[in-house]
Protein backbone atom coordinates (compact mmCIF):
# COMPACT_ATOMS: atom_id res chain seq x y z
CA UNK A 1 0.00 0.00 0.00
CA UNK A 2 1.00 3.37 -0.83
CA UNK A 3 0.34 6.15 1.19
CA UNK A 4 0.84 9.31 2.88
CA UNK A 5 3.23 9.15 6.32
CA UNK A 6 2.05 10.82 9.24
CA UNK A 7 4.40 12.28 11.88
CA UNK A 8 3.36 9.11 13.86
CA UNK A 9 5.91 7.28 10.76
CA UNK A 10 8.51 9.91 11.44
CA UNK A 11 10.23 6.74 13.27
CA UNK A 12 9.71 4.29 10.81
CA UNK A 13 10.66 6.62 7.81
CA UNK A 14 14.11 7.44 9.46
CA UNK A 15 14.63 3.99 9.83
CA UNK A 16 13.98 3.29 6.45
CA UNK A 17 16.60 6.03 5.64
CA UNK A 18 19.17 4.40 7.72
CA UNK A 19 19.07 1.56 6.09
CA UNK A 20 18.81 1.74 3.14
CA UNK A 21 21.58 5.05 3.03
CA UNK A 22 24.04 2.46 4.91
CA UNK A 23 23.54 0.03 2.31
CA UNK A 24 24.07 2.09 -0.58
CA UNK A 25 27.13 3.98 1.02
CA UNK A 26 28.96 1.59 3.51
CA UNK A 27 32.00 4.04 3.23
CA UNK A 28 29.71 6.44 5.06
CA UNK A 29 28.50 4.49 7.93
CA UNK A 30 28.31 6.06 11.31
CA UNK A 31 27.77 9.70 10.15
CA UNK A 32 24.82 10.04 12.31
CA UNK A 33 23.29 8.28 14.75
CA UNK A 34 19.13 7.41 14.96
CA UNK A 35 18.37 10.25 17.06
CA UNK A 36 19.78 11.97 15.04
CA UNK A 37 17.68 10.61 12.11
CA UNK A 38 14.80 10.75 14.04
CA UNK A 39 15.60 14.38 14.00
CA UNK A 40 16.50 15.32 10.98
CA UNK A 41 12.71 13.96 9.60
CA UNK A 42 10.97 15.04 12.71
CA UNK A 43 12.07 19.00 12.28
CA UNK A 44 13.41 19.22 8.80
CA UNK A 45 11.84 16.50 6.75
CA UNK A 46 7.85 16.21 7.85
CA UNK A 47 7.21 20.12 8.29
CA UNK A 48 8.36 20.97 4.97
CA UNK A 49 8.01 18.16 2.51
CA UNK A 50 5.30 15.89 1.15
CA UNK A 51 6.26 12.37 2.41
CA UNK A 52 4.74 9.26 1.02
CA UNK A 53 5.48 5.59 2.12
CA UNK A 54 4.98 2.17 0.63
CA UNK A 55 3.87 -0.82 3.20
CA UNK A 56 3.79 -4.27 2.91
CA UNK A 57 1.82 -5.20 5.69
CA UNK A 58 2.59 -3.28 8.51
CA UNK A 59 6.95 -2.75 7.20
CA UNK A 60 7.30 0.50 5.72
CA UNK A 61 9.73 -0.88 2.55
CA UNK A 62 10.13 2.48 1.27
CA UNK A 63 9.99 6.50 1.47
CA UNK A 64 10.23 9.54 -0.74
CA UNK A 65 9.89 12.88 0.61
CA UNK A 66 9.28 16.10 -1.86
CA UNK A 67 8.59 19.75 -2.33
CA UNK A 68 8.68 22.42 -4.67
CA UNK A 69 9.56 20.03 -7.52
CA UNK A 70 13.07 18.55 -5.97
CA UNK A 71 13.07 15.23 -4.63
CA UNK A 72 14.76 15.43 -0.83
CA UNK A 73 14.89 11.92 -0.24
CA UNK A 74 14.21 8.49 -1.80
CA UNK A 75 15.05 5.48 0.05
CA UNK A 76 14.21 1.47 -0.17
CA UNK A 77 15.36 -0.94 1.98
CA UNK A 78 17.79 -3.11 0.24
CA UNK A 79 15.97 -6.20 0.95
CA UNK A 80 12.87 -5.26 -1.00
CA UNK A 81 14.81 -3.64 -4.50
CA UNK A 82 14.06 -4.40 -7.68
CA UNK A 83 10.47 -5.36 -6.83
CA UNK A 84 9.44 -1.76 -8.27
CA UNK A 85 8.95 0.15 -5.12
CA UNK A 86 11.15 2.92 -6.10
CA UNK A 87 9.45 3.43 -9.21
CA UNK A 88 6.27 3.29 -7.31
CA UNK A 89 7.36 5.97 -5.18
CA UNK A 90 8.80 7.76 -8.00
CA UNK A 91 5.88 7.97 -9.49
CA UNK A 92 3.87 9.91 -6.88
CA UNK A 93 6.47 12.66 -6.82
CA UNK A 94 5.95 12.79 -10.76
CA UNK A 95 1.91 13.35 -10.44
CA UNK A 96 2.36 15.77 -8.29
CA UNK A 97 4.95 18.02 -10.29
CA UNK A 98 6.08 19.15 -13.70
CA UNK A 99 9.54 18.74 -13.15
CA UNK A 100 11.77 17.16 -10.73
CA UNK A 101 15.37 18.05 -9.59
CA UNK A 102 17.72 15.61 -6.94
CA UNK A 103 20.85 15.38 -5.75
CA UNK A 104 22.31 12.05 -4.99
CA UNK A 105 25.78 11.04 -4.74
CA UNK A 106 28.56 10.17 -7.63
CA UNK A 107 29.57 7.08 -6.45
CA UNK A 108 26.37 5.99 -6.17
CA UNK A 109 26.02 4.43 -9.23
CA UNK A 110 22.61 2.47 -8.71
CA UNK A 111 20.89 5.41 -7.62
CA UNK A 112 22.23 7.45 -10.57
CA UNK A 113 21.38 4.39 -13.20
CA UNK A 114 17.50 4.01 -11.42
CA UNK A 115 17.10 7.93 -12.01
CA UNK A 116 18.71 7.79 -15.63
CA UNK A 117 16.16 4.47 -16.66
CA UNK A 118 13.13 6.66 -15.09
CA UNK A 119 13.83 9.62 -17.49
CA UNK A 120 15.87 11.86 -15.57
CA UNK A 121 19.15 13.30 -17.37
CA UNK A 122 22.36 14.44 -15.61
CA UNK A 123 22.57 18.27 -15.34
CA UNK A 124 25.48 18.93 -12.93
CA UNK A 125 28.00 17.68 -11.34
CA UNK A 126 29.76 19.10 -8.22
CA UNK A 127 33.03 18.40 -5.93
CA UNK A 128 30.78 17.96 -2.75
CA UNK A 129 31.90 20.94 -0.99
CA UNK A 130 28.28 22.09 -0.63
CA UNK A 131 27.16 19.06 1.26
CA UNK A 132 27.98 17.87 4.80
CA UNK A 133 29.25 14.39 3.63
CA UNK A 134 31.95 16.50 1.37
CA UNK A 135 31.24 13.55 -1.04
CA UNK A 136 30.83 14.62 -4.62
CA UNK A 137 27.43 14.56 -6.17
CA UNK A 138 25.27 14.77 -9.03
CA UNK A 139 22.15 17.00 -10.13
CA UNK A 140 19.47 15.23 -12.23
CA UNK A 141 16.58 17.02 -13.69
CA UNK A 142 13.22 15.14 -15.01
CA UNK A 143 11.22 17.35 -17.32
CA UNK A 144 7.83 15.92 -17.11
Amino acid sequence: MLRPLALTDMGAAAQVHRIAFDHAMPWLIGLHTPDEDRWFYRELVFPVCRVWGRFDGDQLCGIIAFRGGWIEQLYVRPAVHRRGIGTELLDAAKAANKRLELWTFQRNVSARRFYEARGFTLAEQTDGARNEENEPDARYVWPG
